[in-house]
């Protein structure tokens, strides 16, 4: 497992694409760090102070939105395999195909909490001097900000797992990542704003990961961090058993 573990770690780094996507990451953290510190406090604005504790959790859980980028690195990692018809070599020369989509799981998910830390330091970085420099209090040790940032960590990893068992699963890269956008930026939009069926969100992937990582949504109501983790976890390992069932079982050709 250790080989074929390393072998997907070469073919990660083997293209530019890891680093698009975190630069994507970066972006995506930057831009939204930049809109809550800019339009904090002022007329209109429905998200709660940054100098409250929930307004400093929900600070840096945007860095949880980096999440996307590595469900589609983990799409594409699978997915990329039977678009380029090289899944049959990489099944052949290990017949176990659970082993491969394991590895492929373990890789992914490493990739996540590497992608993790990464945006949680620019998040800091971002947060720090420009908080300090509108006379706000924000201490990364306080505020249940420390819970924050491991959550972001762990659900950027998850969605790794997400993403990997959702490529296996659907196997065709354009539908997976398409159907993976519409969902996440259109039904979970839909369902976290539409009052009769708002409720509900909090039971959905991207509720959970809000839960997670201590965020808290204007008239949304969220589950416990502990009970988002443990769902979100579970969708992971759902999709990472369903994925690795099927390509055990699924003809390659």
């Amino acid at each position: 497992m250790t080989r074929l573990v390393r072998g997907e770690i070469r073919k990660l780094f083997t293209t530019k694409l890891w680093l698009w996507l975190l630069l994507g990451a970066f972006a995506i953290t930057a831009i939204f760090m930049s809109f809550t510190i800019g339009f904090d406090g002022t007329e209109g604005n429905p998200n709660p102070s940054l100098s409250t504790e929930t307004g400093q959790r929900n600070l840096f859980a945007v860095a949880g939105s980096a999440g996307v980028f590595v469900l589609i690195l983990g799409i594409i990692g699978i997915t990329g395999e039977f678009r380029h018809q090289t899944v049959t070599p990489t099944f052949l020369a290990t017949p176990h195909r659970g082993r491969v989509v394991i590895s492929k799981l373990v890789t992914y998910a490493l990739a996540g909490i590497g992608y993790g830390v990464a945006v949680v330091l620019l998040a800091i970085a971002i947060a720090l001097p420009w908080v300090s420099a509108r006379d706000i209090d924000l201490s990364l040790t306080e505020n249940g900000i420390p819970g924050t940032l491991a959550g972001v960590v762990a659900g950027v990893a998850v969605y790794a797992l997400l993403g990997v068992g959702l490529g296996a699963l659907i196997r065709n890269q354009i539908a997976a990542i398409v159907g993976a956008l519409v969902y996440l930026f259109i039904v979970e939009g839909f369902v976290s704003a539409l009052p009769t069926i708002r409720d509900y969100y909090k039971y959905f992937p991207g509720g959970a990961n809000s839960a997670l990582v201590g965020a808290q949504q204007p008239g949304v109501t969220l589950l416990e961090p502990w009970q988002g983790g443990l769902l979100l976890v579970a969708y992971g390992l759902v999709f990472a058993t369903a994925g690795t069932w099927i390509a055990v079982r699924r003809d390659v050709s």
